[in-house]
């Protein structure tokens, strides 16, 4: 057991010996729940039905006694007004769901004064099971870092433990932070036993305003009777606790955004900046950030933003030029002494400065060797002659690397001796530990290029040292993304279990690293950053090259697993960061932002506040986003969502928009259109019919689940639904 503070050790005394002030009682779903009062700190006791004990930190108010003003009992739950010198609280204690056992808990404070916050303990211990038993043996499997979810999984050892999902919507402190111009960053973790929520302690002297109402903490928490005892429990419990605590918060109502208008403004700029152009031996690359002219072209930029391109032109039926341009030049990335494409252009990467690890000619990123091959599978399976040529030619050297590490990849490793120039991410983290998922996504897209059952075999030794790295498996957003599918393709061709286990873990993985919370204090009032996934597993930002490729991995899963049992929670949560992510992703374009949040002097290239092409990065609400550049090769961000939702009626003047994940859309002119909507039917989604010119729109009918649907008309004369997830959807009109 770690050390203690005396905060923690003065209250666990007090609630071990019963110290304290009965305040009142309740059951629910089989645990109770005992609120009681103890000098400073009013208390929620929980018991679980075989006896495992819990206590959470409701109020407390530094040297001082609380004394109770009012009690109100309503619809099962109770409200508590509480007195102190230093202000009143009020707490509200319910149970937002009659089937899980989900507790509610809010406290606000109004201070008597201005005050500053110096220091707040943790609100959580995990009380022994008698009183000679201190505390109880617990383990903590996830919390939270820099701006992710305020969120604490634990569990409860012992054959009276439990489990238990912690979710802090971080979104309700905004109004503390934004006064004491703290940050919701790493508020919620600690060591065994001393975990929980602490409320950001007020360093700069900014101090809570008297008789101003402030949210102090506003928790959902799931209980579970289990301790789980496998990787494959660990990760199933992981995300059905957390689907149970997201049904019952607070969630925003995600805009709609006009993702063509954003298209063609996004393409202008693509193909006419000059800044996100260089020329190398004839051929034309882009740049990885705008007016970056000093690094060398790099094969993963040119294939990241020319596969969405492609999923526009395939959606829209145009032809571009620009798609023609960027395949001229993938030859020149194959290097023959090696034979494997290059990470750098052979031409000019002597032009390296060497300032950073992997600016080094013959330096390979890990993960950097299998993401161009993948996407070069992709134009191969498409029917790409050059593609499929540079593909094939490149992969015994990718296997000759994968059995030189024994399918354990360190970060940077040298391509001429296969050296190992940095072992891992940090000292005892290991390298790149999702970088086996991503080659065995590589080896099953060979395997379907060629019908070769060597390429499959490969992807099965691969993902097979995914096991054992839980929650550590996370090395890059999109690798892991990209692991699910491959994991679950494996499931389907073997029928082996642990490949449905490890998709699960990678999914589990993913949501770890979510942001359940909206920054709404400091620039963060500016942008929405609700259910944003950060690109690394320690990155202060999120970033939109990452998320738009999480974003089509997350879609190909979904149609992947239409006839596979995954669970119903991995669907809910999937769904939702697609829909939140169809609102989100506009504001990485700096067009959409204030210009004095932007990042004056970034680290490569320029930021045109003017230009459509995104920020690599988003921060904290009280940091400049833009720091890293203007990302070209994130470009990609729209051309991935308008095909995916946006569904084009043949011979009419409008589209249908959905904001779900949807499978199997048909439609014919004057016919019904019908399609299946992805996620939890105990959700709601948006379904809109957009005009695409002046033409007024038919009269239209919305049956979900053979129950019609409300219309409402917003902006621009369309046609908005709100319908289910997991629905049926016919819509029927009169041309």
């Amino acid at each position: 057991m770690s050390p203690i503070s005396p905060w923690l050790q003065n209250a666990n005394k007090k609630l071990r010996e019963a110290a304290y002030k009965n305040v009142n009682f309740i059951t629910a779903n089989g645990y109770s729940f005992n609120t009681v009062l103890a000098d400073d700190s009013c208390w929620l006791m929980v018991t679980w039905p075989k006896g495992a004990r819990i206590a959470f930190r409701l109020a407390y108010g530094p040297s001082d006694i609380l004394s109770v003003k009012s009690i109100k009992e309503k619809d099962g739950g109770i409200d508590i007004d509480l007195e102190s010198n230093s202000g009143l609280y009020q707490i509200t204690i319910e149970f937002p769901s009659a089937d899980q056992p989900v507790l509610h808990h809010t406290t606000t404070f109004k201070p008597a004064e201005d005050l500053l916050i110096p220091f707040w303990p943790r609100d959580i211990i995990a009380l022994g099971n008698n009183a000679k038993e201190n505390f109880a043996d617990g383990e903590v499997y996830v919390q939270q870092v820099g701006g992710r979810s305020g969120q604490l999984y634990f569990s409860l050892k012992g054959k009276n433990g439990g489990s238990v999902m912690y979710l802090q919507n971080l979104t309700a402190l905004a109004d503390y932070n934004q006064d004491t111009e703290t940050s919701a960053m790493d508020t919620v973790g600690g060591e065994w036993p001393e975990i929980g929520f602490a409320l950001p302690p007020t360093i700069k002297g900014k101090p809570m305003q008297a008789g101003k109402t402030y949210t102090i903490s506003n928790a959902f928490i799931a209980f579970a009777e289990n301790a789980p005892k496998t990787e494959a429990e660990i990760s199933t419990q992981y995300l059905d606790m957390l689907a149970a605590a997201y049904l019952a918060m607070p969630k925003p109502d995600p805009q709609y955004i006009n993702w063509p208008e954003v298209l063609e403004k996004g393409l202008y700029d693509l193909i006419d900046s000059p800044g996100c152009w260089a020329q190398v031996g004839g051929n034309h690359y882009f740049n990885a950030y705008v007016a970056d002219y000093d690094t060398p072209p790099e094969v993963m930029v040119q294939l990241a933003v020319m596969l969405p391109l492609l999923d526009y032109v395939e959606w829209s039926g145009q032809s571009l030029e620009v798609i023609d341009k960027v395949r001229e030049g993938l030859p020149a990335f194959y290097d023959e002494k090696y034979n494997t494409i290059m990470r750098w252009h052979p031409k000019v990467a002597d032009q390296l400065d060497g300032a950073e690890e992997q600016k080094q000619p013959l330096v390979m990123d890990a993960w950097y060797l299998h993401h161009p091959l993948l996407n070069l599978s992709r134009l191969a399976l498409k029917g790409d002659k050059v593609a499929k040529k540079l593909f094939l030619d490149s992969l015994e050297f990718s296997i000759k690397v994968a059995h030189h590490f024994n399918y354990t990849w360190p970060v940077f490793y040298k391509i001429d001796t296969l050296e190992v120039v940095k072992a891992e991410t940090q000292p005892g983290k290991g390298g790149e530990k999702d970088v086996p998922g991503l080659y065995a996504h590589v080896m099953l897209q060979a395997w379907e290029l060629t019908g070769d059952k060597r390429y499959l075999n490969e992807a099965e030794k691969s993902a097979r040292h995914l096991q054992g790295l839980g929650f550590e498996l996370f090395y890059q957003a999109n690798n892991t993304a990209f692991t699910t599918g491959a994991m679950l393709r494996l499931y389907k061709e073997t029928k082996k279990d642990i490949y449905l286990d490890l998709c699960h873990l990678c999914i589990a993985n993913i949501f770890k690293n979510v942001k359940l919370w909206d920054c709404n204090y400091g620039y963060g009032k500016h942008f929405s950053s609700f259910f944003a996934l950060y690109p690394l597993s320690d990155a202060p930002y999120t970033a939109v090259y990452e998320e738009q490729e999480i974003f089509c991995a997350l879609h190909d899963l979904l149609h992947l697993a239409e006839d596979v049992d995954i669970l119903p929670s991995a669907r809910l949560l999937i769904a939702e960061y697609i829909r939140f992510i169809t609102a989100r992703a506009a504001y990485y374009y700096p067009t959409m932002l204030p210009k004095e949040m932007l990042e004056e002097k970034p680290k490569t290239g320029e930021v045109d506040h003017n230009l459509w092409i995104a920020l690599e990065d988003l921060h904290d609400g009280w940091e400049k986003s833009g720091s890293v550049g203007q990302e070209v090769y994130g470009a990609g961000n729209a051309f991935g969502i308008l095909p995916r939702h946006y569904m084009r009626v043949p011979g009419d003047h409008f589209m249908i928009f959905t904001d779900y994940p949807s499978y199997n859309f048909s439609a014919k002119k004057s016919s019904p259109a019908h399609l299946r909507l992805a996620g939890d039917g105990r959700l709601n989604c948006r379904i809109m019919l957009i005009k695409t010119d002046k033409t007024k729109l038919p009269e239209v009918r919305v049956l979900a689940n053979r129950k019609e649907v409300a219309c409402k008309k917003v902006e621009g004369g369309n046609l908005e639904y709100t319908v289910p997830g997991d629905a049926q959807v016919s819509i029927t009109w009169n041309s």
